[in-house]
């Protein structure tokens, strides 16, 4: 599953994780591949399934 960075880095935003949200600005690419950067997602505290929930729509913006 694909997710845009830009949403990623609004998910750490908005909770508070403004570090985290400039180190996924520079580490992750444009459209990140929940699987394939399931590493870096997890160095930055990004659970996929979190994010799902919090995207407008759920699954909001997402593609396979």
């Amino acid at each position: 599953m694909q997710i845009d960075k830009q949403q990623i880095i609004e998910f750490l935003k908005n909770r508070g994780d403004s570090s985290k949200a400039g180190q996924a600005e520079s580490e992750l690419p444009e459209k990140v591949d929940t699987e394939r950067d399931s590493g870096l997602l997890d160095k930055l505290g990004v659970n996929p399934k979190d994010l799902l929930g919090k995207l407008p729509g759920g699954l909001g913006g997402l593609g396979s």
